[in-house]
């Protein structure tokens, strides 16, 4: 072998090296193909809860890459507001955003997650005992003996919903009788307890119905849905804070099919946006809930009034009646009450014990002075 010819295949040794040195250097881009999911939330477009739905597909769609890809619809779109599980289930839709209240017709218990005081739990202690304290596996449990083919995420703890929208103000238990009015889920036995005529109409419909004079009263949710939905337009006085709907929160729902199809990380995923949009609905809601509560006052001659606390004990005597007899009557609503009752006599004492009374800080810097 001559001087030469080594000097040659040192060279094409060096230029191979080279090549290869600059291929590991070029940015490895994913040719994995596109998953993509249809989705439908229970809410109108212009809904804030909608753009909670939005947040937490767009969170996902984010992480993912091109991996994942979630388009979420409007109510209505593919099928009615109160359809979606059953869309979801039989794969019309990939997945869904809502309340569990909302599948009350399907067996009564699911509607705990959402109605009722929950033993004096807020909102996001019911999520730690959905997550921590079993619940998630007695609902997982309801969806399987209904034959649901369904994945179920809940997130988002709402802030205490208000009594709800009235053409005058309700001083007592008495001016609820023989009231139209329109809530969800099992708040629906409770008004009825309370001899209230109840119509349990989807987000879209209220606001026509009050308007029209076929409800007398009605509640949805928050200052910005409630506003969006033209509540002040039709009703100027607000009662806020009831029993009725104190702890509630959103669901995400996917078709199990589809989903167990999906690999380990993008499931992980999911996982994490949704616990991520749980803590970004909350700081969003305290800000755009805080503006609107305001703007009605100031703007639209809404007046808010705090419920009278003998509505509110009315409405717990009510709760225990109304549970009561479905506990009976329903093995699977005796199991969740007990999972609940039990993980709330526990980290409810704890709450109450070591949380501060914020009201008292506040109005130590905003509310008026007293003069003298």
């Amino acid at each position: 072998m001559t001087k030469q010819t080594v000097e040659t295949g040192r060279r094409k040794l060096l230029k191979g090296a080279a090549v290869g040195a600059g291929a590991l250097s070029v940015p490895m881009i994913s040719t994995a193909q596109t998953t993509t999911m249809r989705f439908q939330s229970t809410w109108p477009a212009k809904d804030i809860f909608h753009e909670f739905a939005v947040d937490i597909a767009k969170k996902v769609n984010d992480m993912a890459g091109n991996r994942l890809k979630i388009e979420v619809l409007p109510a209505g779109a593919v099928v009615p507001a109160f359809q979606l599980l059953d869309a979801v289930a039989k794969g019309t839709l990939d997945g869904g955003h809502g309340v569990v209240a909302y599948w009350y017709g399907k067996n009564q218990a699911v509607a705990l997650w959402g109605s009722g005081p929950a033993f004096g739990m807020d909102a996001n202690m019911v999520l730690a005992w959905h997550n921590y304290g079993g619940g998630k596996e007695l609902l997982e449990e309801i969806y399987k003996s209904l034959n649901l083919d369904v994945v179920s995420k809940l997130y988002g703890p709402m802030p205490t919903q208000p009594l709800g929208w009235f053409k005058k103000p309700v001083s007592k238990v008495a001016d609820l009788k023989g009231l139209k009015f329109r809530t969800v889920g099992l708040a629906v036995d409770v008004f009825n307890e309370l001899g209230v005529a109840v119509n349990p109409l989807p987000g879209g419909e209220i606001v026509p119905a009050l308007d029209r004079g076929l409800l007398d009263a009605a509640e949805f949710n928050n200052a910005s849905s409630d506003r969006v939905l033209g509540f002040p337009d039709v009703a100027k006085n607000c009662m806020l804070q009831s029993f009725h709907q104190s702890s509630e929160q959103f669901e995400v729902l996917f078709n199990k099919t589809k989903y167990d199809a999906l690999p380990a990380e993008l499931k992980s995923i999911i996982d994490y946006a949704t616990q991520a949009a749980s803590a970004d609905m909350s700081w969003k809601a305290a800000d755009r809930y805080a503006k609107d509560y305001a703007e009605m006052q100031a703007k639209q001659g809404v007046k808010f009034y705090k419920t009278p606390d003998a509505i509110l004990r009315a409405q717990l005597a009510a709760w225990d009646k109304v549970t009561a007899k479905k506990a009976a009557e329903n093995p699977m609503f005796k199991k969740v009450l007990d999972s609940m009752r039990a993980f709330a006599q526990r980290s409810g004492r704890w709450q109450n014990d070591t949380t501060i009374d914020y009201r008292m800080a506040w109005n130590h810097y905003f509310a008026p002075k007293k003069k003298g």
